[in-house]
């Protein structure tokens, strides 16, 4: 049976569509992609915490992308080859910057490996600017949200945000999953100041790699 908006009377989405939206959203963060190859990441250096925060930043990135769809900005991006290609070489520049971080961090003594709250609060924006600087995250966005959205139940802004929450709700799990995982994984190997140096350029590796390829793709 459909929701009833209370204060509108409109309807929002059905029951099942929700159920569907959830799997697909629960499947698609589950496939390896940028974020939560992140999360993994900085679970396997920093710990399980660090990883959880990380996880809130992508997710409040997510909260602006449904919002940008809600307000129909990220069709700017999916028509405007400068301003895809502008976010794209951000993107990439900033993950970049992460690789130097990373591989500079392999000489650190071990101590230093847990953050503290400054160092949650940086995850936390490392975690904001990783996704929305990811013009593909916006594209995805646009063309996924719409598809279990009807306009001709009206109130479709509503619709659209309601969706949007349950893929950040679907995101935290996942992710949340990933970063209990390989942040027991990581305090493992932590002991290691070998293990540890491993982990740092692993980690430079992957956000190289990753800023290579979003610099590839294409709209």
């Amino acid at each position: 049976m459909d929701g009833i908006d209370k204060q509108t009377g409109k309807t929002l989405p059905a029951a099942d569509s929700i159920v569907i939206f959830f799997t697909a959203s629960v499947l698609l963060g589950i496939a390896p992609g940028p974020d939560n190859i992140f999360v993994l990441a900085q679970s396997a250096i920093h710990g399980c915490r660090a990883g959880l925060v990380v996880t809130l930043g992508l997710c409040s990135g997510l909260l602006i992308h449904t919002l940008a769809v809600t307000l129909g900005v990220a069709a700017v991006f999916q028509t405007s080859e400068t301003a895809f290609t502008l976010l794209k070489l951000v993107g990439a520049a900033y993950l970049l910057y992460l690789a130097w971080q990373a591989f500079r961090a392999s000489s650190r003594n071990l101590s230093q490996a847990r953050p503290g709250v400054s160092g949650f609060l940086q995850l936390y924006r490392r975690g904001i600017i990783m996704n929305v600087t990811n013009p593909k995250v916006s594209i995805f966005f646009l063309a996924f949200l719409p598809q279990f959205a009807d306009p001709s139940k009206g109130f479709l802004a509503g619709q659209l945000v309601m969706l949007g929450l349950v893929f950040i709700i679907a995101t935290l799990l996942v992710f949340g999953t990933i970063s209990l995982l390989a942040g027991t994984l990581g305090g493992w190997l932590n002991h290691s100041s070998k293990a540890q140096r491993m982990l740092n350029r692993m980690a430079g590796v992957v956000f190289a790699g990753l800023a290579i390829r979003l610099l590839f793709v294409d709209r």
